[in-house]
């Protein structure tokens, strides 16, 4: 019974988590032209990156630094949809 309770949380977990992540991926959608080569969304995706460890490294609270995961998420959706 634990495992069911503890399996079912995590399935939350991450339908929650991928849903922020599509929010993000189309909030960008609508404010960025799609990415047009791969060094283009390796660039995006390293500065979300980098915006997710400032987050980090200032102690920022886990709201900012979830936010900026998702964002990283996001960018990594956006890479498979525009290039690949």
């Amino acid at each position: 019974m634990a495992n069911e309770q503890s399996g079912l949380i995590q399935k939350q977990l991450i339908e929650t988590a991928a849903n922020e992540i599509y929010r993000e991926y189309l909030r960008a959608l609508g404010i960025h032209e799609p990415i047009k080569t791969r060094h283009e969304g390796y660039a995006v995706i390293l500065e979300e990156l980098d915006e997710l460890w400032e987050a980090i490294r200032n102690n920022e609270d886990i709201d900012k630094v979830r936010l900026e995961a998702a964002q990283v998420g996001a960018m990594a959706l956006r890479f498979i949809v525009d290039i690949c």
